[in-house]
């Protein structure tokens, strides 16, 4: 597979996979030759602001996790100040084995290396033999003496100048003259010999988060009243609009500070289920707080920051008019979720686990659907209990349901059943559910009521389970 993009009005390879490389295929060629050579090559073009974007988010990732100067090293790397860091996380031999193990469990495939410089890493962690390299403190130069001159983060036409001249190592290269080298290749050979060796500093510009989109206003005279309050939140709100219309984004977490003339600060926090950046609606989840701050003395200053912010998706809207367009019902929940906690208001959804305790979670009220779907083959309660019960009750083993069974002090008398549904334990998950087995009945007392009930265990062996009984669901 080849990736391809424009050089100029050219049309080359920008970059290809291990196979197209033993093809012969390199950086630089032009499509149709690449094409006219391997026909069954697999062509995409190449997404260079994506694969930045890509390169800035794991960089962010490394940041809160590993070291604190983290930067982007265009087209496939990232570069990490860890001095003093690396203790953080069992030394460097292990930090690096943690993070390879990392990106590889998120596909990634990685190499990493440490040195004195961000030259030598760059170039060891590429062209390097091994793929995890530490390099002792001051053994920099032996380290990178045999490496090839496309270590050297060095332009095509001059890696393919030095080539003509036969020098293909960075050993050599140092070695030769400089003035010749730059009155012929320009400054950029001396600077990266230098660079990769430590003659020449080299700041690493650590990636930054972008500033959340803050307004504010600052009081001449304090302010207290709650008609007051609601009037200036008016005014703060459309300017944060406005600000994450540029961005093309919508807020997912607002937050209201009130600093008073005490030096106390008083917060409100409104949470979307969904990026919002209505100026309506965000004015009125704000105004719907005022009741919960109290102003002391008098307020002096107000801030409010979209905390939390995200792109929004635009949808099609109806086109005809025999299309019916789906309710938003995001707003409801946008108020009900302020009044009562975003922790409150949720929907259930499906898990993919046998054990009915487990196949279901709750998710946000207006998380996507993920497309999975309960088991229907066997009916399933309307009402699951959050613990199943214990309950004394008769019945006939192995296979048979209970005759009666007593629950919360109240004997039943089964009047039908069905079952039993068999249940194993999910035995990936630990050693006690290799064997566990549960039988399932829905049984039919003798005034109607439907119940779920269980044993544990097959009914013959006692490593399966306590052979004891457990009411888990009711049926309404």
């Amino acid at each position: 597979m080849a990736l391809v993009g424009r050089e100029g009005r050219r049309r080359v390879v920008l970059s290809v996979d291990l196979a197209a490389r033993r093809l012969g295929l390199r950086p630089g060629t032009p499509v149709a030759k690449a094409q006219a050579l391997h026909p069954d090559l697999l062509i995409m073009d190449a997404d260079p602001d994506g694969d930045r974007a890509g390169l800035e988010r794991l960089s962010l990732w490394f940041q809160h996790r590993i070291a604190p100067i983290v930067a982007p090293d265009p087209p496939d790397g990232i570069v990490l100040d860890t001095t003093g860091a690396d203790h953080l996380h069992g030394g460097e031999a292990v930090m690096l084995e943690n993070m390879v193990s990392r990106l590889k469990e998120a596909g990634i495939t990685a190499r990493a290396a440490i040195a004195d410089t961000w030259g030598a890493a760059h170039a060891l962690a590429r062209y390097g033999r091994e793929r995890i390299t530490l390099v002792p403190p001051g053994e920099t130069a032996a380290a990178i003496t045999d490496l090839p001159i496309e270590a050297l983060r060095l332009p095509a036409d001059i890696i393919d100048g030095l080539h003509g001249l036969g020098v293909s190592r960075i050993g050599p290269l140092a070695g030769m003259p400089r003035a010749p080298l730059t009155l012929r290749f320009g400054p950029d050979v001396a600077r990266r010999l230098d660079q990769a060796f430590g003659r020449q500093a080299e700041a690493i510009v650590p990636v930054r988060l972008q500033a959340p989109v803050q307004v504010s206003r600052n009081f001449a005279e304090p302010i207290s009243a709650a008609e007051t309050i609601a009037r200036y939140i008016t005014k703060l709100v459309p300017p944060l609009c406005a600000g994450l219309e540029e961005r093309e984004q919508g807020v997912r977490r607002l937050d209201l500070l009130l600093h008073r003339v005490d030096s106390r600060t008083e917060a409100v926090r409104v949470a979307t289920a969904m990026p919002v950046r209505d100026v309506r609606r965000l004015t009125r989840l704000l105004c719907d707080r005022i009741e919960t701050i109290d102003p002391g003395f008098g307020i002096e200053r107000m801030v409010l920051t979209a905390s939390l912010a995200e792109p929004i998706l635009h949808r099609q809207g109806v086109s005809a008019l025999i299309e019916e367009e789906e309710a938003d019902v995001s707003d409801l929940i946008d108020t009900l979720a302020n009044r009562v906690g975003t922790q409150a208001l949720y929907r259930f959804a499906p898990v993919e686990s046998d054990v009915p305790e487990r196949a279901v979670c709750r998710v946000p009220a207006l998380a996507p659907e993920d497309g999975k779907e309960w088991p229907d083959h066997w009916p399933r309660p309307t009402r699951l209990l959050p613990r199943p019960e214990p309950i004394q009750t008769m019945a006939v083993l192995p296979d048979h349901p209970p005759i009666f069974f007593i629950w919360r002090g109240i004997r039943r008398r089964i009047r039908c059943a069905d079952g039993p549904e068999r249940v194993f334990g999910e035995w990936w998950k630990g050693d006690a559910e290799l064997t566990t087995v549960r039988d399932y009945f829905r049984v039919e007392d003798t005034s109607g009521e439907t119940f779920w009930v269980y044993r544990t265990g097959d009914g013959e062996h006692g490593e399966t389970g306590s052979q004891g009984w457990f009411l888990h669901g009711l049926f309404e």
